[in-house]
């Protein structure tokens, strides 16, 4: 697909569709990293470079922790890693010192180790969620038919960030088995921002929680709104999409 074929009305993209239509049409004109730059930015947000950049031999998460410049190429794939950067550079700036640090420590070797894993896997495929308490205990049990049948009305209180760029990318042509690794979060303090406010989601990437692999699989054509076909019941009896819980 490409960057002039994104829906930007499905409702997965609806954090992103303000800067990336954008950045898009722009990309159409010019180099993704430049489409990128142009317009608005936060001021916490890196400077997209050409991939060319990346020395050889140079670790991708080191060159940008040391850099502050992200290297990017003309595809999907970093095109959405580049807007998830600048709707959220704090948790971006977060996962990278965190793979930064685990670099310095361990070196790049043929395992990332636990950490890196967890970072890696929430960055390319993470999703955040924000529910009533209802709605986590059937996920976490992979009760499907509770989650998404018997309390789907209570979906009208939650929200789902994607977040990870490789799962924007698949999500580009929906199919039915695209799976998220949703990040399971403590609460917020009482009166405290929401899990999926930028800060606060920076806040609580913790790394010894992350090697713990602290992540729920959720269909996310099974969200109420994101699939028409899914206002049927039975879409939800397919075993191998909406696999029974452990």
């Amino acid at each position: 697909m490409s960057l002039a074929a994104i829906d930007w009305s499905q409702p997965w993209l609806g954090p992103y569709r303000a800067m990336g239509e954008a950045a898009a049409h722009a990309a159409l004109r010019t180099t993704v990293a430049a489409a990128l730059q142009q317009g608005a930015k936060p001021a916490s947000a890196p400077t997209f470079v050409p991939q060319l950049d990346l020395p050889a031999g140079h670790a991708y998460e080191a060159h940008i922790f040391q850099t502050g410049t992200v290297p990017t190429r003309d595809n999907l794939h970093d095109f959405f890693n580049g807007l998830v950067w600048l709707a959220f550079p704090e948790t971006k700036r977060r996962l990278n010192a965190l793979q930064a640090a685990e670099i310095a420590r361990n070196g790049v070797t043929s395992t990332r180790g636990p950490v890196r894993d967890a970072l890696t896997l929430f960055d390319e495929n993470g999703a955040v969620l924000d529910a009533p308490a209802a709605l986590w205990k059937a996920l976490a049990a992979r009760d499907w038919h509770t989650l998404f049948v018997t309390q789907r009305a209570l979906w009208s209180e939650a929200r789902l960030l994607v977040f990870g760029h490789a799962l924007l990318e698949k999500l580009t042509t929906p199919r039915k088995p695209i799976t998220a690794h949703v990040l399971l979060l403590p609460p917020p303090d009482a009166g405290g921002p929401a899990a999926l406010d930028d800060r606060a989601l920076a806040r609580s990437l913790d790394p010894q929680n992350l090697a713990r692999k602290p992540f729920v699989p959720l269909p996310v054509l099974g969200v109420p709104g994101w699939c028409a076909d899914n206002a049927a019941a039975d879409f939800y009896d397919d075993p191998k999409v909406f696999r029974p819980g452990p």
